[in-house]
């Protein structure tokens, strides 16, 4: 399934989970002691379970599953094996406990388990050949990855705190400024597009990203710019959240059951609008991009008279060329770095939309990696081939139900690491709290 082009650095990767494991403690920081229990989305678990997550799983995937190594404490790595992602409201109930370990107990076992990891970075067997875990070391990409997705994932629940309940940086800043782009389309030959990638093709992939399809896809119009809050807006004036016509049967009933007027990331205050910062309300800003579920995504397109691109042509906007080439990255083959996009927790916020023009790909479509997810149309399932992987069988597989929907690019809040080509994330449709955006595509006439 994958492929090391040269032995391990076992330092760096030493170095990778301290610098995992530093920021994991940056952001539990931010929480006040009295949140920790708190539960701020409730489709996920409460706080306390999220630092007890990140270790036992790196424990309980490197040390126990793969090395067949003793684990530490059998209670609390089977309580804080996995997550949850419950349809609904009532399914998370079923989920939660009673009661959570004491924060000392939880730092105990997290300081154990890291010892224990980075005991087995220096030491350990960690790459054996034909090994099912092992193989490319493929445990322990699994464990920095998975750490730096899920510091996202803390992010954006930290982010539904009140505020109150957080502890804001000292040097806390926030770029608003910024124009909205005029309005821009750019239409993109027909050619193909590469899915996912090919075995042997990078270092270390999830399994949904293999085995790599070629696709052919039609010509398209693609927007330049993400929708911005300026644009968005004008939906929302249009009475766009109140109109069936814009919305699939099952989004509309949950707009409704809900009572959803606006993105989740607004808030309507003395006859203003203001943008739901992670430490403050502030001026909604024009320019940014519009953060929103899937299902509000879509019915924006549908009454600009458009819609959202699949993955196939988000791939073929972002990572095609007028020669047939394909590239690494939007920009080209150069290492994601600070002037092509806002990624890698460089900020609490998004910028204003086509602030980095070094990172347009070869159609001059901006931000395509970087300051905001990409919403597709495209339903997450397996690519021809697909076989679970060792190291974690159920990330992708369980998610194969026709209810999740594939996002693209980044976030201000995406780990570099997770900056590639292949790399491909899923929410729900009507989940309205990640740091994800849209632009619209229509057929070429």
């Amino acid at each position: 399934m994958t492929t090391t082009a040269t032995a391990l650095d076992r330092a760096a990767l030493a170095d990778w989970y301290r610098r995992n494991r530093q920021r994991s403690r940056q952001l539990f920081d931010i929480v006040r002691p009295e949140a920790y229990y708190a539960q701020p989305i409730s489709l996920r678990h409460p706080i306390v379970f999220y630092e007890g997550h990140l270790p036992a799983f790196s424990l309980n995937t490197l040390v126990k599953k793969g090395l067949g190594r003793p684990g530490i404490d059998d209670g609390l790595e089977r309580l804080f094996a996995r997550g949850i992602d419950p349809e609904d409201e009532a399914s998370a109930s079923r989920s939660q406990r009673a009661e959570w370990p004491a924060r000392e107990e939880v730092q105990r076992f997290a300081d154990e388990c890291d010892a224990r990891i980075l005991d087995a970075l220096a030491n350990a067997p960690i790459e054996q050949p034909g090994h099912p875990l092992l193989q490319d070391a493929q445990a322990v990409f699994a464990i920095l990855e998975h750490e730096a997705m899920h510091q996202e994932t803390m992010l954006y629940m930290w982010h539904q705190l009140p505020y109150e309940h957080k502890l804001a940086p000292a040097d806390l800043l926030t770029d608003a400024t910024g124009t909205t782009p005029a309005p821009a389309k750019v239409a993109v030959p027909a050619g193909r597009a590469t899915l996912g990638a090919r075995p042997g093709e990078i270092p270390f992939g999830w399994d949904n990203e293999f085995t790599g399809e070629v696709v052919d896809v039609p010509a398209f119009e693609i927007d330049v710019h993400n929708v911005t809050n300026e644009q968005f807006m004008e939906f929302v004036d249009a009475g766009g959240y109140t109109q069936p016509d814009w919305w699939t049967p099952e989004a509309f009933d949950w707009i409704r059951h809900e009572g959803i007027e606006h993105p989740r990331f607004w808030v309507r205050s003395n006859g203003s609008w203001k943008w739901r910062g992670m430490f403050d309300e502030i001026d909604l800003p024009p320019a940014w991009p519009a953060y929103v579920s899937q299902a509000e995504a879509a019915a924006y397109a549908r009454w600009k008279g458009g819609r959202l691109p699949t993955e196939a042509e988000y791939h073929r906007a972002a990572f095609g060329e007028p020669s047939g080439n394909e590239r690494q990255f939007p920009w080209g083959e150069a290492r994601p770095e600070p002037s092509r996009g806002l990624f890698d927790f460089r900020s609490w916020n998004p910028v204003a939309a086509g602030r980095h023009p070094t990172g347009q790909s070869a159609w001059g479509v901006h931000d395509l990696m970087g300051n905001g997810w990409e919403w597709t149309s495209t339903v997450f399932a397996p690519f021809g081939g697909f076989q679970p992987m060792a190291s974690y069988p159920e990330y992708s597989a369980d998610f194969f139900d026709g209810q999740h929907l594939v996002m693209k690019g980044a976030s201000p809040a995406t780990d570099r690491a997770l900056l590639r080509r292949s790399f491909r994330n899923w929410f729900r449709p009507n989940y309205p709290y990640v740091y994800a955006t849209f632009r619209c595509v229509r057929p070429v006439e």
